[in-house]
């Protein structure tokens, strides 16, 4: 088995360190302080794929060696978020598995739902078996120690399904958690139903995340992934 893929299946994720060079960093760096000032001091922003180069990114023949062994061939970009924790927007974060998507069309399918919409895009939680064919790519911009808002881990949890709700007590054994500091230019890959959190960051300064989810499943019924509409 692929080392990468059974990271994967045992532990729910795996740093990949300095996956991008320093020039690959300053050029996502531009093109995040040029094309989204707008979003400064303000957390980030949703609906990332939007951008053609964020979109081109994500389709990067590089990135998609990291994601085939783990989904397949046909595996495809589905959301795309970036996340800045900086000051006047440094935020804690409590112990939680991702468990919507981001969909073009409000359909009743058993198993979906409650809905939300998120900066005008509609999600959804769906049923287990749709997050467990997905996998979430955070491209670090910027050093991301224990300090700067890393996010903890409990390896192995994604592996324990959807949780109905996830309470302190549901995170049993916190002694297990485990920080995922990455550098500048590392790719942390996550599975979904993962358990995990993040402090607020003790350091100034950012602390940016391109954060893309793929999936191997289709929607049922017409229902479709947003990114499509993109």
């Amino acid at each position: 088995m692929n080392a990468l893929l059974a990271r994967i299946e045992e532990d729910g994720f795996a740093v990949i360190d300095r996956f991008f060079d320093e020039s690959a960093v300053a050029e996502l760096k531009s093109t995040i302080e040029t094309s989204l000032r707008t979003v400064a001091g303000k957390g980030g922003v949703r609906n990332l794929l939007e951008l053609p180069a964020m979109r081109n990114l994500s389709t990067d023949a590089a990135v998609l060696r990291l994601i085939e062994p783990i989904l397949g061939v046909d595996a495809r970009v589905v959301r795309g978020i970036l996340f800045d924790k900086a000051e006047g927007a440094n935020w804690k974060v409590p112990w939680h598995q991702d468990v919507t998507i981001a969909v073009s069309h409000k359909i009743d399918v058993e198993g979906y739902g409650p809905w939300s919409v998120k900066a005008g895009i509609l999600h959804v939680q769906p049923p287990a078996a749709v997050l467990e064919k997905m996998i979430s790519v955070r491209i670090h911009i910027d050093d991301c120690p224990q300090e700067n808002g890393a996010l903890l881990v409990i390896p192995g949890s994604h592996r324990s399904g959807k949780l109905p709700a996830v309470l302190p007590e549901d995170c049993r054994d916190l002694r297990r958690s485990v920080v995922c500091g990455v550098g500048s230019g590392g790719v942390l890959l996550m599975r979904p139903l993962l358990l995990h959190s993040s402090s607020a960051a003790a350091v100034p300064g950012h602390r940016r995340v391109i954060h893309f989810d793929y999936a191997a499943v289709e929607l049922p019924k017409g229902m479709g992934w947003a990114a499509s509409q993109a």
